[in-house]
């Protein structure tokens, strides 16, 4: 896949006129050489690196894990789906590159991190009071309301979870990480899929069990989102009696 093939897949002239190819040297650049001093992280996709162009720009470049296959089709649907897409509520997607084995993606730079770093910690969540996670539910809120009624595409993001919250300087909430979204068409209400990805805990029970996806797969997972914001909980801690944060909150 060279850059006139990735020109190709992702140049569309109504709305994805900010989208650049950059080189890799500039890549290298802004990131020395993806050093470990500017790594921010390492998920599915491979590794996350903070990076600064000589414009003073700061920006996040996901690099793909070259081993990884699954990566390169998430790279392929981050490129046609978040750069058709613009939301103040939504994470944006520079551009990218594509040099021999080398795919990288670049968003801008968002200094707060995740979601998950301050809700989970309890010196940082005190940082968060009520009002400031009201607005941050409801950041959410309008961006899944934009994916799922008022964008250009119908998306459905099928791996809403805390991580991939984003957090700016003001600490509004930006959706992050459309590798594994699904795009609709307008007749369509729901999907089904054999290949279940996405993060347990956070699945709605008929996508986890029989690969039923809809925009209320997303609406599942925000209302979970929401439990993690209000207790401090992840999902997957447990209470009395092995309950896991659903259960519990299902028997208050």
């Amino acid at each position: 896949m060279n850059v006139q093939e990735d020109e190709e897949l992702v140049w569309d002239p109504e709305g994805t006129s900010e989208f650049r190819i950059y080189e890799f040297w500039q890549q290298l650049e802004a990131t020395s050489n993806f050093s470990e001093e500017n790594k921010l992280g390492e998920g599915g996709f491979g590794s996350v690196f903070r990076g600064r162009f000589p414009d003073g720009l700061e920006i996040a470049i996901k690099r793909l894990a070259s081993h990884s296959v699954q990566g390169f089709t998430e790279f392929k649907n981050e490129i046609q789906l978040v750069a058709k897409l613009q939301h103040t509520n939504l994470v944006r997607l520079l551009g990218c590159c594509s040099h021999g084995e080398e795919k990288l993606l670049v968003y801008e730079y968002l200094p707060n991190k995740s979601l998950d770093f301050f809700i989970f910690d309890d010196p940082r969540r005190a940082l968060l009071d009520w009002t400031k996670r009201l607005a941050i539910i409801e950041g959410i809120a309008q961006g899944l309301l934009y994916l799922h009624k008022h964008s250009r595409l119908r998306v459905i993001h099928r791996d809403l979870k805390a991580s991939n919250i984003l957090l700016d300087c003001d600490m509004n909430p930006k959706i992050s990480d459309f590798g594994l979204a699904k795009i609709f068409s307008t007749n369509d209400s729901e999907g089904n899929t054999r290949r279940i990805a996405g993060t347990y805990g956070y699945m709605a029970p008929e996508y986890a069990l029989g690969g039923i996806f809809s925009v209320k797969s997303d609406v599942f997972s925000f209302g979970v989102l929401i439990l993690e914001i209000v207790s401090g909980k992840r999902t997957s801690s447990y209470h009395q009696d092995f309950i896991n944060l659903l259960g519990h909150a299902w028997q208050l």
